[in-house]
Formats: C-alpha cells, structure tokens, sequence
C-alpha cells in the first residue's frame, strides 16, 4: 500500500493484519499446521530434535553424577538395565529412548558427510528415499539394540 498523507498512514497502522488481508482479498500463506511437511524436512527436523535429546540426556546423566556422588548415573543405568526398576517393557523402552536418538542421529551425520561429498546425489527422490532409508534402518537399530 502506498501512504499518501499522515491521515492514511495512521489509518493504516489502525488496521491490523487480518483485516488489511481482508481488504485485499488475497489468498494467506497456510500455516504450518496444515502444511504437509516433505519427507526430507520432517528427516532434518528429526535430526535436529535428536541432537537437542542426546545433549538433555548427557547433561541429565551428569546432574545424576553430580547429586549422586561417584558412581550414581552408573548405577541408575544399571538399575534400569537389569530389570530392577520396572518390568521388561520399562527396560525395553529405556534402551530405545537411548539407542534411537543416538543411532538417527549418528547415520544423519553420515548422510550429510556423504551428501557433502558427493553432490550429484542430492536429487529431489534422492533425498526423500535417503531419508525413508535413514528413518527404517534407525528403528531397526535400534530394536537390535534392545534385543541384545
């Protein structure tokens, strides 16, 4: 909108946006919540958040260590491992939350050292079955993790 005069630029700032988006009747942008993220997006995301657990997670076990004294987040992992706090499923899931994010997030890496090395391969279909291959050999990783 060009401002003419004072009068129309202080009208113009009365206005707030859905109004002025109304006037125009210009279509608005979606919003992210019904925006349907690539694979390849939702991937880079995943990375990111998994980065973000395994920092929460180390300092976690270092706060432990920390109050706990010498030994502590040893013998919490080691409670937890055996069965000691809760029943197969409380271990199971224990060894997931650790093995996933450390495992997505270790082959992300991979990834994108590959990709900046060679990168011919960054291709739209590659990068979304990069990122589908990425996802399943990560879950099944990590299930070999909890298994063993």
């Amino acid at each position: 909108m060009t401002i003419l005069s004072k009068e129309s630029a202080d009208e113009f700032k009365q206005q707030n946006y859905s109004a002025r988006m109304a006037a125009s009747r210009r279509p608005v942008s979606p919003h992210v919540t019904i925006y349907s993220f690539p694979a390849c997006a939702l991937s880079s995301i995943a990375t990111r958040v998994t980065g973000c657990a395994l920092s929460f997670g180390a300092a976690g076990l270092g706060i432990v260590e920390i109050f706990g004294g010498n030994g502590a987040a040893l013998d919490l992992m080691s409670n937890i491992g055996s069965g000691a706090m809760g029943g197969g499923l409380v271990v199971a899931g224990a060894k997931f939350s650790v093995a996933f994010p450390f495992v997505y997030h270790y082959l992300g890496g991979l990834r994108h050292m590959i990709w900046d090395n060679s990168p011919e391969m960054l291709t739209n279909v590659d990068v979304e079955k990069a990122s589908y291959i990425l996802l399943g050999t990560s879950v099944l990783l990590s299930g070999v993790a909890v298994v063993v």
